[in-house]
Order: structure tokens, then sequence, then C-alpha cells
């Protein structure tokens, strides 16, 4: 990783700008977007459609090259919802598509490139329409989804369970297993008994985690200079 050349204040600047574009922008797209939500970039989060409810401590990162898409497209005016719990991660690249009802549970972490949709969108004989029938996606609490996997519709996948990077997920998954492929299958189970931490523990006292993350940007970034940040934005080099 490269050092971060910003001085203290050059960061503490960008962070409130991100901040407020959140909720001069993303925010009013949103049914709901909790407290304490850190978009990065969020010029590059694109939320469209109606019923878009975004929970509390909610991490986004997102990037020019790979947009965030939260869309909502209902069978008629104001139908369809999307639910993101608590505590949630969406890396760069994530689209999730929703015809009727996607709901993901608390602590979800999403990597990059995952595609989630309720929905084929075309009936297989008319594809001028979308089938009538209905095929919800739920997603429980605590579920990673790894790189570039797609979670299709009507399937379930139950808490603590995690995808592999490019599955295709077509069925239900249970809760406390692995699974991987096209189409995906149980490879692995996790013994439930097994203590874990979880998103929602890590974020349990935010008070002291802003505070120490505050800290260790005032003693790494506190020494650079606004012109040396500036040399190494107009004239790069491979030591900096």
């Amino acid at each position: 990783m490269r050092k971060d050349h910003r001085p203290y204040w050059v960061k503490k600047m960008i962070v409130g700008f991100q901040l407020w574009y959140s909720n001069h922008f993303v925010r009013p797209a949103c049914a709901a977007l909790g407290e304490n939500h850190n978009l990065m970039r969020p010029w590059c989060v694109n939320v469209s459609g109606p019923n878009i409810h975004i929970g509390q401590y909610v991490t986004m990162v997102a990037e020019a090259s790979a947009q965030i898409h939260l869309v909502v497209w209902g069978r008629e005016a104001e139908t369809g919802q999307l639910i993101i719990g608590d505590y949630g991660l969406i890396c760069p690249g994530v689209r999730i598509s929703v015809s009727d009802e996607v709901i993901i549970g608390e602590g979800v972490m999403i990597a990059n490139g995952v595609y989630i949709t309720d929905s084929d969108w075309h009936d297989i004989y008319d594809r001028t329409q979308r089938s009538e029938l209905i095929t919800p996606v739920h997603i429980a609490d605590n579920v990673w989804l790894g790189d570039r996997c797609s979670i299709l519709k009507g399937v379930s996948i139950g808490e603590n369970s995690i995808v592999a990077a490019s599955a295709v997920v077509t069925k239900n998954v249970p809760a406390n297993v692995v699974v991987a492929g096209n189409p995906a299958k149980v490879v692995k189970e996790l013994d439930p008994a097994k203590e874990k931490r979880t998103r929602a523990d890590f974020f349990s006292d935010p008070e002291v985690l802003q505070t120490f993350f505050q800290r260790v940007d005032q003693e790494s970034l506190s020494k650079n200079s606004l012109l040396h940040w500036l040399r190494t934005i107009l004239i790069p080099s491979s030591k900096d």
C-alpha cells in the first residue's frame, strides 16, 4: 500500500465533504439512510427507485471505474423494496437490482463486483414482460458474499454462511456453510458453536472506534505538508 501523503487537515476536509455529499444527494434518494454511515466516493453510489432502506453504520466503498448501483424497478409505481441492514459492507462494483423484494440482514459483507437480483427481468417465452412469479431474495445476518458472485432470484441464504468468489447461487443456502461453484454447492460446514466476531461487534462502541481512527490519522498524517502532497500528485515518484 502506498503511503498517504495528505496532511491530516486535508483528509478531514475530504471526509467532511463526503459526508455532506452523502447527506445532500444520496440520503434524499433513499427511503431511509441510517446514521453513522460511511460512503467513500458517494458520487459513485447510484440509488434509483422507491423503497430503498439502508441501515446504520453501513460502509460503501465505490470507485469511478466500479460504481455501486442500488436499483428498485417495481412492477408498478412505488412498488418493490430493498432493505440493507445495519453494519453492512458494500464494496466497489456491487449491483443490486430489485423487482419485488431483496432483504439483506445485519453485518452482511458484499465483496467487489457482486450481483444480486430477484428477477430474470424477462419471461422465457414472452420476452417483453417479466414473469408473474414473485421470487424474493433474503440474505440473513453476517453472510459474506465473495468477489463477483451472483445471487439469483428466489434464493435465501442462512446466517453466517459464505459464498465463494464467482459462485452462482440458484438455490437456498443453509446457515453456517460455505458454498462454491456454478451452480453453487456446499463445500464446507462451519461450526455454529465457535465464537464469531461480526461487524456489529466492530461497531459496538462507535465513540471509542472513532477516537482510535482519529488518533491513527493524526499520528500518521500530522507531519505531511501541503507542498509535499501536491508534489506527489503533480510529479509522482516510485519512491513515494
